[in-house]
């Protein structure tokens, strides 16, 4: 339990999910927009996309390429979406009652979809530090959701509009967002200026005493700028020096790091310097190390939850989609950092305690539709969350699993 004042502040990619779902990734109208090769507009599953990229792709307006994806069916719903606010949202949530405060910095436009994050905001018990105002359109994104791809566990397409985020400059990042406790950069390749600028960014962070975390998202500007080259991140090489977590999916490792296996990537990641690396793949077990006076010194692989794999295939009428997966897992990540921080007696924070909160936050986000889960009341999503983490610890003990499904 946190008994001291502890903040945590992030910035990145915050934008409206229309979720369009189920759709068929395998069907005749998607063959026809299937990406050919990286960074060309294309539709590819798993991968993000930009709506002028695609329409200059496919010759064709998009929002009358939707109406073919989706069978002219509507979004099964909207959702505040992104890789920072919602990861951030989550951490709030399961952080809340502990006196740990967690802060957005974003920029928005003014319009309905402002308002629409703006009245679903005040669901959440997260705080907001800027969020800056722009003349651009609010960022959104259509979520096309295949929950049949890859053998029933599901994939997505994400078609995304960046407007407003154009807008949002290092120098809207104040003071207080740097001496926080905790600071998170969030799928800042959706957020331009922020992304190229993630060096000075860290470092002054870094020179604050902070912690540094950066969750990444499918960098599709430098796919499509060089998609034989690795992505940078940052100005160069030396901004992972100044990271003390970064989580990433397994592509996104592989393109920046610029090698084709994961065993690359991590070899890749430990010349960096950078203080410890999680790198998820959907499914399948994700890749870790640490070695940093933060973390200690470990690596190895860890499974994802076995509880939450058996409830996908037991109750489907019950599963969502994976949306907000990796989202949600960083937002464990982060909210399992803070905790262990304010631990007097530990030594340093333990890497498997991260995971094993990411795991389960990632996972439990399957069990419903996009990536921001609105509370009944205070503390309930941790309530959820919590079995899950028993059982996963049960379960890499091989031990049997003893709460009961939902």
């Amino acid at each position: 339990m946190i008994k001291k004042k502890f903040k945590i502040s992030g910035v990145g990619c915050a934008l409206v999910d229309y979720l369009f779902s189920p759709v068929d990734f395998n069907g005749g109208a998607f063959s026809r927009y299937i990406s050919m090769k990286p960074g060309d507009g294309g539709l590819s599953p798993g991968k993000l996309v930009f709506r002028d990229e695609f329409e200059a792709f496919s010759g064709r307006d998009y929002m009358e390429v939707r109406k073919q994806l989706t069978a002219g069916n509507p979004p099964v719903t909207l959702n505040i979406g992104g890789p920072s606010i919602v990861s951030l949202i989550h951490a709030a949530q399961v952080l809340n009652g502990t006196g740990a405060e967690v802060y957005f910095y974003g920029s928005k436009g003014r319009d309905k979809d402002a308002l629409f994050i703006d009245e679903r905001l005040q669901k959440t018990p997260l705080k907001i530090g800027k969020y800056k105002e722009s003349d651009q359109y609010t960022a959104f994104t259509d979520v096309l959701s295949d929950p049949n791809y890859d053998q029933g566990l599901g994939e997505r397409i994400f078609i995304n509009n960046i407007g407003a985020a154009w807008d949002l400059y290092p120098e809207d990042m104040d003071d207080a967002f740097f001496k926080s406790d905790i600071v998170v950069f969030g799928g800042t390749a959706l957020v331009p200026h922020i992304h190229r600028s993630l060096l000075e960014l860290l470092k002054k962070a870094k020179n604050e005493r902070a912690v540094t975390v950066v969750n990444t998202v499918y960098d599709f500007l430098n796919e499509k700028n060089n998609s034989e080259k690795a992505w940078p991140l940052g100005a160069n090489i030396e901004t992972y020096s100044y990271i003390d977590l970064l989580i990433t999916d397994m592509e996104e490792a592989l393109r920046l790091s610029g090698q084709v296996t994961i065993e690359g990537a991590l070899s890749f990641f430990k010349r960096t310097r950078v203080g410890a690396v999680i790198v998820t793949h959907g499914a399948n077990p994700l890749y870790y190390f640490s070695n940093s006076e933060l973390f200690g010194r470990s690596e190895g692989s860890k499974p994802v939850s076995e509880r939450v794999r058996e409830e996908i295939v037991l109750y489907p009428e019950q599963v969502g989609d994976t949306t907000g997966c990796g989202d949600n897992f960083a937002g464990g990540a982060i909210a399992s950092i803070a905790r262990q921080l304010v631990e007097p007696h530990l030594q340093s924070v333990s890497i498997d305690e991260v995971i094993a909160w990411g795991t389960v936050s990632g996972g439990y986000a399957c069990f419903y539709h996009g990536g921001t889960f609105y509370e009944k009341y205070p503390g309930q999503k941790r309530e959820l969350i919590e079995p899950y983490y028993r059982d996963y610890l049960l379960q890499k003990e091989n031990k049997p699993l003893i709460s009961e499904y939902r």
